[in-house]
């Protein structure tokens, strides 16, 4: 790819290298490691200091692959920033030593550190960018879901109601006892339990799997796929196109 000429390219080529990429991705997943045995009561002291004196030094090893990534944009070290994982890491980094204090806030930061190894997962960033993809029309299928389950839950309410008040006593009640039924794992109770009071309970179930549970489902899902077979499209024609074409290192970072 080609690097602007804006950027410092020894600096660069040596923080976006292969070798230096596997590195910080090796130091991740340590960190992780690491994380994961401090969680343990009955761990050695001695074992445990070493373990957090290696989180401290892992932290410090960010703190210093962001400046360097940050020091190589040159003269224009803003642009940084139009990369949304460069965002993302610079936020994680740079917050954990201003909350070195707060140990709940400093635990929650050193999770999301490990989030960062999906930077170096190709199939990861389609998967996120398929992601911001179909948020926009996610959105207008969860106005209509939100539509149907209400609908659903008000019909519960004065169907099954007065005798079953814990499943269906009000909507709040109706609504919990609906998102529970999306799992199908309580359906024959609850048909069961609806059937002893009143026949209207079949129709009401059984229109509630296909409407719900398996059409609008599956047109969720069927959306994060397109915007997934998209992502993939775009990958491919990025890939595609050769250096002469003019395409900066950042648009491809992007």
């Amino acid at each position: 790819m080609e690097i602007p000429g804006y950027r410092i390219k020894w600096l660069t080529k040596v923080v976006y290298s292969q070798a230096f990429e596997l590195f910080i991705a090796a130091i991740i997943m340590l960190n992780a490691i690491a994380l994961a045995l401090l969680t343990m009561k009955n761990i050695d002291s001695e074992v445990r200091s070493s373990l957090e004196t290696f989180d401290r030094i892992a932290l410090w090893i960010f703190i210093g692959e962001l400046i360097a990534r940050i020091i190589s944009y040159g003269s224009k070290p803003w642009m940084f920033f139009k990369t949304g994982w460069n965002v993302f890491d610079f936020v994680i980094i740079g917050l954990s030593p201003l909350f070195a204090s707060q140990t709940l806030i400093l635990r929650l930061l050193r999770i999301f550190r490990l989030i960062r190894i999906f930077r170096f997962l190709p199939e990861v960033r389609i998967l996120t960018r398929s992601i911001a993809r179909s948020l926009p029309p996610l959105m207008s299928m969860s106005v209509l879901i939100f539509l149907a389950l209400f609908m659903y839950g008000m019909a519960g309410v004065y169907l099954f109601g007065k005798d079953m008040p814990e499943q269906w006593g009000d909507i709040t009640s109706a609504l919990t006892s609906l998102f529970i039924l999306l799992t199908l794992e309580e359906f024959a109770s609850y048909l069961m339990d609806g059937l002893s009071y009143t026949p209207l309970a079949l129709p009401f179930y059984i229109s509630y799997v296909f409407i719900i549970v398996f059409t609008i489902l599956n047109v969720l899902i069927g959306v994060v796929l397109n915007a997934m077979d998209e992502a993939r499209e775009e990958n491919r024609a990025l890939k595609g196109e050769e250096p002469a074409k003019g395409r900066s290192l950042d648009d491809h970072q992007t």
